[in-house]
């Protein structure tokens, strides 16, 4: 993490100093000036703020800037003798809680965290799902399923993919109606749980020269909702390397940021469960461009969805192992 430590005090800037040497990728601001001028100059810059004065002070300063929760830089405030170190923002994601431990370890202090899974012992859903690269459809969903974890001790979950191990506070059910988190790419089961959507999902492509990128759009539109397939699930796309200079192509991705895996026709000959084509192998070489680049890309996954045929676009679905 990239750090900044603020201090208003002598005393505060001498515990400042010591932590800024303790501390990797650390940056002690001798800004002289407005607390709030100060944090709202290099909000962008670090991180996480490590503001050692009033949690006043900071509470003021930061309310301004405050935007969502995934990307607020963490806040630890500390007083200046170091007897407390305090998770004052972005305790789970933005590793505040973390930082808050450390920081009363160096000063000899008592960390002061007050989130509901740290101080009950339970699983922190937000940390877990990221850790397992698991995006989450609803964060309003997701706070309840936490206390739901918090108040009953455990949490249901239904899922389609398989983990080495779960957390022992997780129970896993077979009926997803039965479920209070529920693991799938596909876009809604029922309304009832929050959704995991595990980035899985590799979506091969065939195409027509100087097919568009709204055609690519509207193809994979319809097939997600064909299939109800979770967009968020997707993890990357593939194609022949003859498609690597596809301007329509390249920019279908480039929005999405998703990136492409391309494959020479001889790599793609060799993925024996593919659809083949005439009309592709006499255009590219290639037996089958959509099938065989996902399952490719996929790490030999599982074949999801064999090629469905627009007029400009061939898409198939791999499920990565």
């Amino acid at each position: 993490m990239k750090i900044a430590l603020l201090a208003l005090t002598d005393v505060g800037k001498t515990l400042a100093i010591r932590l800024c040497r303790a501390l990797p990728d650390a940056t002690l601001l001798n800004e002289r000036g407005n607390v709030a001028e100060i944090l709202k100059e290099n909000w962008s810059r670090y991180d996480g703020f490590i503001c050692i004065m009033a949690a006043g002070i900071v509470v003021r300063g930061i309310s301004p800037l405050l935007r969502d929760k995934q990307k607020d830089p963490c806040i630890v405030v500390m007083d200046q003798g170091g007897n407390y170190s305090v998770s004052l923002l972005s305790g789970h994601l933005g590793g505040g809680n973390e930082l808050t431990r450390l920081t009363a370890k160096i000063s000899g202090g008592q960390a002061v965290i007050t989130t509901a899974s740290d101080v009950t012992g339970h699983t922190a859903l937000d940390l877990w799902a990221r850790d397992h690269n698991l995006v989450v459809a609803d964060r309003n969903r997701l706070t309840t399923a936490m206390s739901v974890l918090v108040n009953q001790g455990q949490i249901y979950v239904f899922t389609e993919i398989k983990f080495d191990s779960w957390p022992v506070d997780f129970q896993l059910v077979d009926d997803p109606e039965k479920a209070n988190l529920l693991i799938s790419f596909h876009k809604q089961i029922n309304t009832i749980p929050v959704h995991l959507h595990p980035c899985n999902l590799v979506v091969g492509i065939g195409c027509n020269r100087g097919t568009a990128a709204r055609a690519f759009e509207t193809s994979l539109v319809e097939l997600c909702e064909r299939h109800n397939l979770a967009r968020k699930a997707i993890r990357n796309l593939a194609s022949i390397d003859l498609k690597q200079d596809e301007l329509g192509l390249l920019d279908f991705a480039a929005a999405n940021n998703w990136p492409i895996d391309f494959f020479a026709k001889d790599e793609l000959n060799q993925v024996e469960q593919a659809s083949t084509s005439q009309a592709v192998l006499a255009a590219t070489g290639a037996k089958g461009v959509a099938e065989p680049a996902a399952v490719l890309s996929a790490k030999n996954g599982k074949l999801l969805i064999r090629k469905k045929k627009w007029q400009d676009v061939t898409l198939a679905v791999a499920v990565a192992g």
